[in-house]
């Protein structure tokens, strides 16, 4: 049997896809996440997803492609890669970015990054 691959039209339902994404569910803390990702991925591919990440922020906040890339060191091949998925994607972009941002306020409120909420 050859190599399989994902495809547009059947990677959601693939067995092994569904697998990571409740194994990716299933980790308790930021810690036991880090632990799989780093078991499962390589150091470039972590780097990759976390760059990707990065760049949909700035795009998301209105920052330019010429001005993402200089900042972040992607190509602009990953920056135009990401804004269309950013823009064209499964939202899945938007819906982790939003969630970030609203932790990120909620952690500042309380002060947990050391910043705001001070008397």
């Amino acid at each position: 049997m050859g190599k399989r691959t994902f495809t547009e039209g059947t990677w959601k339902n693939d067995p092994r896809f569904k697998r990571l994404c409740k194994t990716l569910l299933d980790c308790a803390n930021e810690a036991e996440m880090a632990a799989f990702l780093r078991d499962v991925g390589t150091l470039s591919e972590l780097y990759t997803w976390c760059e990707r990440l990065d760049v949909a922020a700035r795009l998301q906040e209105g920052q330019s492609y010429r001005k993402t890339s200089q900042v972040t060191g992607a190509s602009t091949t990953t920056v135009t890669r990401v804004a269309s998925f950013l823009n064209d994607g499964e939202g899945g972009y938007q819906r982790t970015l939003a969630s970030s941002q609203h932790h990120h306020a909620s952690s500042r409120m309380r002060g947990e990054d050391g910043v705001g909420a001070r008397k």
